[in-house]
């Protein structure tokens, strides 16, 4: 293909009286072509496509709407009972020229990296390995359009109170906050409509006006609109998460926290050279500062005290000082929880660590009281772990058991088959479980009277405990001889006589 500004020099040189093989020869081009380009002028040709197959456009629009759109079956009609041949990927480009089944595409805004304009935000999901266990984490992140800075937590599920809470550290941390917050149409913050139309939920408004800023939808389709923070979770992908082992969800928090707020902002952005570290303290004069004063987003749980001083809150019993059993207010902020009754502090607990429940949580420096809470939860998992690994044959009754079991009666029934278990010997445990698995017996009594049986039937020979007879040379044995006679003294002692 000969390009415009060489074909505008040919028709030039031939209007110049040079000859064709002339121009041939300097163009390297061959003299049939140059005679074509001086035919046109030196005008590039228009040339339109004809195709050799011709499809009725109505007939192709009511075709696409008999078969919903597939492509497939529609190449089968008119190939088969209208006699039309045609390739498949011809069929394909008529319903794309066509615009069929596909709303037009809408061209994107290119919006200027103009300093203190906006901030973005958003979440995406990874599957990572926390210790040992494969685990599915949230990964949420703000950025600044500008300075490229950027923070990053991990979450086990994201909600609302989360999304504020994630904010909030943010915010905080880096003091600043732009006037728009570019977001996708999530519904934990959008309430109705989309893009530029959409309507943001109040409570969130209200969160946002705090901070200084507004949440702003991009239209659909366009996630190129926060394209920053889409480049921030490649980063992410490539650069965080390789090579790095979490043992927990707070060790995977503060190595997330290093990454993004301590070695990314001091690290050159690859095509710019800009450093966000130094842009971010240009950008500065441009955004809003955070009031340091901003109350942290929290919970309100309205909670009663039950009769051994506990309350409840996220799957943990809390202790509330005291002797009555009031109502109490708990607040759970992101990191913390604070009891209060008539406006007034009781005390402040820190949250236990990720993934721990159900447990009791005493103020610092204070023993845990020996009561449990009223409406503690008493799992029986780890009973029904090592019972199953003893033997084949314990696994399998209790499969046969289990299902009879529902509710707290097979948590009763697993607690008391697991004491029998420590009660007597393994060998008597399992044959007496295997007799109550032949005949269908799930009571915990009956299987304790087959034990009986078998021992007084001379079935089962009881084993005597094994020891060391070497004690007697062990170093603690010989320790024993300085320790003080016992005074027997006080108790009134029979005389030593041969009786």
């Amino acid at each position: 293909m000969i390009d415009q500004d060489k074909r505008q020099v040919i028709y030039c040189l031939h209007e110049e009286g040079m000859g064709i093989r002339e121009i041939s020869r300097r163009m390297s081009i061959s003299a049939n072509t140059v005679s074509a380009i001086i035919k046109q002028k030196g005008v590039m040709p228009n040339v339109v496509r004809e195709d050799k197959i011709s499809v009725n456009e109505q007939l192709l629009r009511e075709l696409y709407n008999e078969c919903s759109g597939w492509g497939q079956r529609i190449h089968e009609i008119l190939t088969e009972e209208y006699k039309i041949e045609l390739g498949y990927s011809t069929l394909t480009r008529m319903i794309r020229e066509l615009e069929l089944g596909n709303r037009k595409k809408q061209r994107c805004d290119h919006v200027p990296d103009q300093p203190g304009e906006e901030m973005q935000h958003d979440t995406t999901i990874y599957q990572l390995k926390i210790g040992d266990i494969r685990t599915r984490v949230v990964a949420s992140i703000i950025y600044f359009r500008y300075s490229k800075i950027r923070y990053l937590k991990f979450y086990r599920s994201f909600n609302r109170f989360c999304m504020k809470c994630f904010v909030h550290d943010a915010l905080m941390f880096w003091g600043y906050a732009a006037p728009v917050c570019i977001i996708d149409n999530t519904n934990l913050a959008r309430l109705s409509g989309s893009g530029g139309k959409a309507v943001i939920v109040p409570e969130m408004e209200q969160f946002s006006r705090k901070y200084g800023f507004t949440f702003k939808c991009h239209e659909i389709k366009h996630a190129n609109r926060k394209a920053g923070n889409e480049r921030s979770f490649y980063t992410a992908e490539t650069n965080f998460i390789p090579g790095r082992r979490f043992e927990s969800m707070e060790d995977l928090n503060i190595q997330a926290m290093d990454w993004a707020t301590v070695r990314m902002p001091v690290r050159p952005v690859s095509k710019t050279g800009l450093i966000p570290a130094a842009a971010f303290e240009y950008e500065q004069s441009y955004l809003k500062k955070v009031p340091p004063f901003v109350t942290p987003p929290y919970l309100v749980h309205d909670r009663g005290t039950d009769q051994y001083g506990y309350t409840s809150c996220d799957g943990n019993f809390y202790w509330v000082p005291g002797t009555s059993r009031h109502e109490v207010k708990v607040l759970q902020y992101s990191d913390r929880v604070k009891i209060y009754h008539k406006r007034k502090l009781l005390c402040e607990y820190d949250l236990p660590p990720d993934g721990v429940k159900n447990v009791k949580i005493s103020p610092k420096g204070q023993p845990q009281s020996r009561y449990q809470p009223n409406n503690r939860k008493r799992p029986t998992a780890d009973e029904e772990k090592k019972l199953r690994a003893v033997s084949t044959e314990i696994d399998a009754y209790l499969n046969f058991a289990i299902k009879l079991k529902t509710g707290k009666k097979r948590h009763g029934f697993i607690r008391r088959l697991y004491g029998l278990y420590q009660k007597l010997d393994g060998a008597l445990f399992i044959k007496s479980v295997n007799r109550a698995l032949k005949y269908r017996v799930s009571d915990i009594g009956t299987i304790e009277r087959v034990a009986v049986l078998l021992m007084q039937a001379g079935i089962y020979e009881v084993v005597p405990a094994a020891f060391d007879a070497e004690y007697k040379n062990r170093e603690a044995y010989h320790q024993g001889r300085f320790t003080d006679e016992v005074d027997l003294s006080k108790y009134d002692m029979p005389e030593d006589d041969d009786e």
